[in-house]
Parts: structure tokens; sequence; C-alpha cells
């Protein structure tokens, strides 16, 4: 029996690049979060003559259990032995065991999946904790289907932790700690999810699971678009053009970034809700039917550009010259954005341009929502976001990914959380907000120590 592993992957937030995010011409600014998905694999060997048996469990909710194997058609295609549906993890096994192909020896494989609080609404749940380390998963009296998400990229994590795992364990030379292993992931977790979905979307969250923070520029639609569906391919036929999909260059953008020492995201869940497919149709109407649609996508582009010129000018500030970075963010702390515009303090320059670039990307995605009816930045977000910049220490806030009713993303300093949560408990606006325990994440996929789950298996 080969020994358990255990691999994690983060959530998402996209700061910069809604609905441009679709379009190759285009950067966009994803933010890896801290909640986390967990995946421990175990496996042994089958008896001759049977076929691999795949068992993704998730003890955290109700009737948490699918086992896949392949289905009699001779097909790649894998069959749930009782029925139960789940997309993502049924396209996932599919897409990992036809990259693999018939070469690796039969097995009965077992992955557990944790997830970790920020990605599900908490109601209704029992928190179960460690031993000896800091993992806390809640455990839910109701099935996953029937359990609030918080939109930080659950369907992405999952995804991306069961590939790596599966992948792992079934060809234990990949490295995902090196670039190549790290494309081989990302590409059929991209794979995966889209046929999961039944529709090829941008990938930002997948490559946020994967890479960590990154500037993102999407592959082309056409790379998955063209794959022939499994049941019309032999299996060797079907192995081949997933291997070579996986394998091929997808010209991808995914340089790594990071917020700035002392300057955090702050999310607020806002028990709202939001369609985010009609809102992207809305917009995607708007754009071939309104021919100033360009001029303000080009507008969100230059801006988006220069949010993320402002923090790489940040990150250079506090390595170079750390005391005097200390200086300017300790004025941030204490002022309001908008006296911090007003300050004729010369080193708070990329400070105002990044408050500008933000206030330029709002103004924009309202003047979408107007034209184009989706409601990316309604009227209610706007009150939040404006409330919130009133606070000394929020540098700017924005509606994250495809906008609406969802939640809200604040750039602050680590010393304005507290008062931002002091300020807003007492406001009505606010009582529906739920500002989110998450720190960004360096790191996308990586194994973790076995040992700290014991607790958990």
């Amino acid at each position: 029996m080969a020994p358990q592993r255990v691999f994690s992957a983060p959530g998402k937030a996209l700061i910069a690049g809604g609905y441009l995010v679709l379009d190759r011409q285009f950067d966009s600014y994803a933010v890896a979060l801290s909640a986390r998905m967990h995946a421990v694999v175990e496996g042994s060997p089958s008896p001759v003559n049977s076929t691999t048996s795949v068992t993704v469990k998730s003890p955290q909710f109700a009737e948490g259990e699918w086992t896949y194997r392949l289905s009699d058609s001779g097909s790649y295609k894998v069959e749930e032995i009782n029925g139960r549906t789940n997309p993502f993890a049924a396209a996932t096994v599919s897409a990992v065991l036809a990259y693999v192909g018939d070469e690796v020896s039969h097995n009965n494989i077992i992955i557990t999946v944790f997830s970790d609080a920020g990605y599900h609404s908490q109601d209704n749940s029992v928190l179960k904790t460690s031993n000896d380390t800091n993992l806390a998963f809640h455990y839910h009296n109701d099935k996953i289907t029937d359990v609030a998400k918080t939109g930080l990229g659950s369907s992405a994590g999952l995804v991306t932790v069961l590939t790596t795992a599966l992948l792992s364990f079934l060809v234990p030379s990949i490295d995902i700690n090196t670039d190549s292993g790290l494309r081989i992931v990302h590409n059929l977790a991209q794979t995966a999810h889209c046929q999961a979905q039944g529709k090829v979307g941008s990938g930002f969250d997948v490559a946020a699971a994967v890479f960590g923070s990154v500037v993102y520029r999407r592959f082309d639609p056409s790379l998955i678009n063209s794959l022939k569906a499994v049941t019309e391919c032999t299996r060797e036929e079907y192995h081949k053009q997933i291997k070579d999909l996986v394998e091929s260059d997808w010209d991808i953008k995914s340089d790594r970034v990071a917020l700035p020492r002392g300057v955090k995201l702050l999310m607020g869940d806002v028990k709202g809700g939001s369609n985010t497919p009609k809102l992207v149709a809305k917009v995607l109407a708007w754009r071939q039917s309104d021919p100033e649609s360009g001029s303000v996508y080009n507008e969100l582009d230059a801006s988006n550009t220069k949010l993320v010129e402002c923090l790489s000018k940040m990150n250079v500030m506090a390595s170079e010259d750390p005391e005097k970075y200390d200086q300017v963010l300790k004025f941030v702390s204490e002022n309001t954005s908008a006296e911090v515009l007003k300050s004729s303090y010369p080193q708070l320059i990329v400070f105002k341009e990044l408050i500008n670039a933000v206030e330029t990307i709002r103004k924009n995605f309202r003047i979408i929502t107007e034209r184009s009816g989706a409601e990316i930045e309604p009227p209610q977000q706007t009150e939040l976001l404006d409330e919130c910049q009133r606070i000394p220490g929020v540098i700017a806030g924005v509606v994250p990914g495809a906008g609406g009713y969802d939640a809200i993303s604040l750039i602050v300093t680590e010393d304005a959380e507290k008062i931002i949560n002091d300020e807003t408990s007492s406001k009505e606006q606010f009582e529906k907000v739920t500002w989110m325990d998450l720190r960004e994440e360096a790191f996308g996929v990586r194994e973790e120590h076995i040992k700290d789950y014991a607790s958990f298996l």
C-alpha cells in the first residue's frame, strides 16, 4: 500500500480584471487566499483483471462520498456506482485517468477532501479541531449542495487539489515544486474544470489555486473546445488527445505577484446573491452592441495595469527603504483615502496612484452596470464601498470578480482591520456583511504534512 500524501490549494479573489479576464488581450490580477481545499490520498493495488476505482470522501457534509469506476463502454467516462452526482469530482477523475492512460497499474484509491471555513456558510455546523495543529474544519448536517458558498472558488480549489492528489498517486514522478509539474497540474485541472462546468471559463480561479497570486492572461478557449467528447473516441484516441493537450504550451500568463508588506486584502462576505453567468451574458451582449464599450474596456485595462504597477512599486519601496516605507504606511493607516489624496507628502504618490486607479475601475464598472443592465456595482455595494473609504487605513475597495451582491474586497493596511470591524459592526448597512479571517497566500497548490491531519482521518 502506498504511503498517504496530502495536498492543499487556495481560494481566490479577482481584484482587477473582471470581465476583461475573458479576453486574451487583457491581463487580470487574482489574489490567492488562505482558505484552502485539502486532499489526502491513499490506495492499494486492485486484483488482476479489475479496474481502477477512485472514492472521493467529503466527511464534512452529509452523504459526502462518491465512488467512480470506468464505464463498460470502453471509454474513459467514469460512472458513480451509487448513482450520486458530483460533476467536478467526476470530471477530474475522468480527466486524470485519461491523461495517465492504461500503462499505470490498477488501484483502489481513496481521496478524503476537507475544506476550510472560508468556502461555505457555517450555519448548522460543528467545528472540529486537531489535537496538535492549527487545523480546524466545520462539519455540516446538510449535503454539500445545500450549504451556501461564499464565492472563493470552491469548485476550482476542489478540482485542483483532486487533480494533484490523484495524479501524484498514479504518477509519483510528477513534482509540483517544478514549473513543469505545475503546468501539467494547471492544464489538466483547467480541462477538468471546464468539462465539469460544460463551458470554457476564463480559468483565473484554477490558475490562482495552482500558482498562488498571479497576474493572469487566459488560455485560448479553442484548446478545450476542440476536444472530442470522451464518448466519441476509443480509449487510446482520448488518452492521446488529452495527453497532447495537457503537455502542450497553453501560452498563458501567470506571473506571480504579492501584496506589499503591511498591506492585506480584507474580504467581506455579503449575504446577497448573484447569478454570475447571467451577469456575464448581459455584459458580453452589451459589449457586442455598444460601439463605446471598447473605450470603457481600454480604460479599465489601463487602470488594472496601473493597480498592479503600484503594488510592485510599493514592494520595491518596502525592500529598498523599509524605514521610509513604514513611515508612509503609518500615515496611510491613520488617515482616510481622501486625506491621503490631499496630502503633499511626496512618498505617498504611489498610494495616490493606486487609489485613483481603483476609483477609475469602479467608475467604469458603474458605467457598465448602467449601460448593460448587469448589476456589477449596484447602488447597495457602492454605498458599502464608499462608507468603507471613510475609515482610516482603507486604501481602496472593489466588488471582486464578476461583481454583484456576493462580496466586497478592501485593500487595507494590516493595522486597520480591527478599526474596520469596530466601525462597521454597529452600522445598519453592514448587518449582512461578515469580514472573513483570510490572508493572501504566497503559494498555490502544495504538499502538506500528513501527520497534521491524523485527527480527522
